[in-house]
C-alpha cells in the first residue's frame, strides 16, 4: 500500500497518521521513508508527535516510537480512533454498561480479522493468531483462542473470557492487561479478581 502514512502539522503537534488498512511491514518501511520529511520539520524544535488513525498493538507502538526516537528524540504519543478497544478506555471508562445483547459469529477468525461488539461475543470457532476480539461485554470463544481478545472494552471489569483453550500471547479485560508465558497452556477462564488483577484459571 503506496502512501500508507501522512504527516500533517497542526498547531501544537505534529500528526503521523496511520491508514487504517495498513499492514505492520508497510507501517514500518513507510515510516522509515517519512523521518526524512519528519526531520525537515525539526530543528530546535521540540513539538510533540502524535500517532494516529490506526488502533495499534503494544509492540506495534514500541516499534514505532523506537524508530522515531533514533531519528528525533520528542515526545511520542499514541491516539486510535474512537472505537472499541484498550485506547478508547480514556475516554468511556467509567460509563456504565448498559447493553446486555449477545452476538453470535460462527466459523474461526484468520490472522488480520477482527469482530467488534458492544454486547457480549461468542464465537462458534477457534480465534487464530493474529485475529482480533473485542467485546464490551463478555467473550465465550468454543474453539481455541490463540488470538487478541479484549472483553469489557468500554470499562466493564466485570466481564470474563472464556474458551476450550487459552493460549494466546495476551488477553485484556476492561483496561488490565494479562501476558502468558508459553508454558501457562490449558487455561479456559479469565476475570478480574478483588484485587484487581487478571485471573486466569
Amino acid at each position: 500500500m503506496n502512501n500508507c502514512i501522512t504527516i500533517q502539522l497542526k498547531k501544537e503537534e505534529i500528526w503521523v497518521k496511520i491508514n487504517e488498512e495498513a499492514e505492520e511491514k508497510e507501517i514500518l518501511e513507510g515510516l522509515k521513508e517519512k523521518l526524512v520529511e519528519l526531520k525537515k520539520l525539526y530543528k530546535d524544535d521540540t513539538t510533540p508527535i502524535k500517532v494516529t488513525g490506526k488502533i495499534l498493538k503494544n509492540k506495534q507502538m514500541e516499534e514505532i516510537q523506537s524508530i522515531i526516537k533514533e531519528q528525533i528524540d520528542v515526545e511520542i504519543d499514541f491516539e486510535s480512533p474512537t472505537t472499541l478497544g484498550l485506547a478508547g478506555i480514556k475516554k468511556v471508562f467509567h460509563q456504565e454498561i448498559k447493553s446486555s445483547e449477545t452476538t453470535f459469529y460462527r466459523g474461526s477468525l484468520r490472522s488480520g480479522q477482527k469482530v467488534e461488539f458492544e454486547g457480549s461475543i461468542v464465537m462458534i470457532g477457534d480465534v487464530n493468531a493474529g485475529s482480533e476480539v473485542i467485546a464490551g461485554e463478555n467473550i465465550i470463544v468454543l474453539g481455541e483462542l490463540r488470538g487478541l481478545a479484549h472483553a469489557g472494552a468500554k470499562g466493564n471489569r466485570q466481564a470474563i473470557i472464556a474458551s476450550s483453550n487459552i493460549d494466546c500471547p495476551q488477553i485484556r479485560i476492561a483496561d488490565k492487561i494479562k501476558e502468558f508465558e508459553k508454558e501457562e497452556t490449558m487455561k479456559k477462564y479469565a476475570f478480574i479478581d478483588e484485587k484487581n488483577e487478571i485471573v486466569i484459571e
